[in-house]
């Protein structure tokens, strides 16, 4: 309540007094909020290895949020050492669990080849996957691979389609290629 100032004055140094009460407790999604809080700096100083810690702890428990994010600090290597595959390895629990931001970064280190080897089909199952649940980047990301022939076979109608979703949710970068591509 005290994070979204919901019924009460927005705080956020009393939203993580509170989360921290709870994280302590061993509640999951106190310990992912506390982390983001400690991520973000928001009601405590930024500390990038606190964050790590209390994501880690919500990702152990099955915190599909938290796993994301955490696979995420692994990838940059913020709070940790950079290490892809941690990341993956990370990026994969949540996507499995459905969480469509993962399932969209875990496309994209199979695109790149970051952590894994790279696999253009692998990262189109995991691109639609998060598509298909609306995640406007991962409609991006496998509207160009339709365009670019890669995992899947070449088909412009295909991609457009899914350049046109991902544009419908204001992503610049899929409305400014279907512009330049001469489609509105």
């Amino acid at each position: 309540m005290y994070a979204d100032g919901s019924g009460v004055p927005q705080n956020a140094t009393e939203a993580v007094r509170w989360y921290r009460k709870a994280a302590e407790q061993g509640n999951a999604v106190a310990q992912f909020n506390l982390g983001m809080m400690y991520a973000q700096g928001s009601g405590v100083p930024q500390d990038e290895a606190e964050a790590v810690r209390w994501l880690r702890k919500a990702a152990e428990q099955g915190n599909a949020a938290a796993q994301n994010h955490l696979g995420w600090m692994y990838k940059q290597g913020s709070g940790v050492p950079q290490d892809a595959t941690e990341a993956v390895r990370w990026f994969r629990r949540a996507a499995e669990q459905g969480h469509a931001r993962a399932q969209n970064n875990l496309g994209w280190m199979y695109d790149q080849g970051r952590g894994v080897p790279q696999d253009a089909t692998e990262a189109v199952r995991w691109y639609r996957k998060a598509a298909e649940q609306g995640h406007a980047v991962a409609q991006f990301n496998l509207g160009m691979m339709y365009a670019q022939g890669s995992g899947v076979p070449q088909d412009e109608a295909e991609a457009v389609r899914w350049l046109r979703k991902a544009a419908n949710q204001g992503n610049q970068d899929a409305q400014q290629l279907l512009q330049k591509l001469g489609y509105k």
